[in-house]
């Protein structure tokens, strides 16, 4: 059994009885046992929790409402255009005559006790986008496999490659992968391509712990190297990877609800589809990835455009600038 120990300095194995072992994981995971007084007062926070819990949103007859929408097209191109200010110079902001300072900006506490916690998934989910899917792969300590996609991943280093993925707080247990990361430590993340996203987005179905996602959507399983998950047959790009660090949220928790963590997984292997990238494996074609990013509310978007901005040295801006030159001077002085 792969045991975290949380110093905040990072994870360590350590052995432990077993009878420890099953005291920790489930004090960890929520599922410590409790007196039939104390059950019945939870079972009422879980509700409450429950009725309060808005995140699933109701889209009404979705059916019918995209039968009205134009066909996709798997053969788009992806066109790449200029710049949106080409001739743009240092110090110039942006050149579009103060139409961005026309409106002001409305302050909001996120703890304020009269905004719902809805409002600040919301905000953020349309405020922060587009927002790559963190499609990720775990079994738990019996082998039981789960496939599920999450908003909160972004990639945060190359050198050592690191991933950052954050589980929200939700009505009753923890996410079956988050339970699994913290009994296994191992995982696989898979890039999500246009023509995977109704499957990924089955997969985000709230199943019964020990159900697989796998069969749920269709997809294809493919023996991974380091770690015991599968990795995603369909995905262009595969990471395998192992936990290294998690943060719980403890002085966040409420009543009925999990606790919210953020993991820190290292990654251990790459997988790349063949005639995906160039012959270093050191960059794959927008072309053949046709990323899918998460929006606001129920949306999603893919690239059908980019541009391009090259990033510039200070030593060879300098001649081409007068504010760069005038910067330049005035920090020469003051060394």
């Amino acid at each position: 059994m792969w045991t975290p120990r949380m110093f905040g300095r990072g994870l360590a194995k350590q052995s432990f009885n077993s009878s420890r072992v099953s005291s920790i994981r489930d004090s960890q995971l929520g599922t410590v046992r409790m007196s039939s007084s104390t059950a019945a007062a939870a079972s009422g926070s879980d509700l409450e929790a429950q009725k309060n819990y808005k995140v699933v949103q109701d889209v009404g007859n979705f059916v019918e409402v995209q039968s009205k929408r134009p066909d996709f097209d798997h053969m788009a191109p992806i066109e790449v255009t200029k710049s949106p200010y080409p001739k743009w110079n240092y110090g110039q902001g942006v050149p579009d005559k103060g139409a961005g300072l026309a409106q002001k900006h409305h302050e909001i506490d996120p703890y304020a006790s009269d905004r719902p916690m809805i409002n600040n998934y919301r905000l953020l989910v349309s405020g922060i986008a587009p927002r790559p899917i963190g499609f990720i792969s775990t079994v738990n300590a019996k082998g039981q496999k789960n496939l599920s996609p999450f908003s909160y991943f972004q990639v945060i280093d190359h050198d050592p490659p690191m991933f950052i993925v954050g589980f929200s707080s939700r009505p009753g247990r923890v996410k079956d992968t988050y339970r699994n990361l913290k009994e296994t430590g191992e995982c696989v993340i898979n890039t999500v391509s246009e023509n995977m996203i109704e499957a990924v987005n089955a997969s985000s179905l709230d199943a019964p712990y020990g159900v697989s996602e796998w069969d749920v959507s269709g997809l294809t399983e493919a023996p991974s190297t380091t770690v015991k998950p599968s990795r995603v047959a369909e995905s262009v790009f595969n990471i395998e990877g192992k936990v290294i660090d998690i943060k719980e949220f403890t002085d966040h928790q409420q009543p009925g609800m999990s606790l919210a963590a953020n993991v820190l997984i290292k990654a251990t292997r790459f997988w790349v589809k063949e005639g995906t990238a160039d012959a270093e494996y050191s960059h794959i074609g927008l072309e053949k990835l046709r990323p899918v990013g998460q929006l606001g509310g129920v949306s999603y978007g893919r690239i059908t455009s980019t541009f391009e901005r090259p990033r510039g040295r200070w030593s060879d801006e300098i001649p081409k600038s007068e504010v760069l030159a005038k910067l330049d001077a005035s920090w020469s002085n003051v060394k």
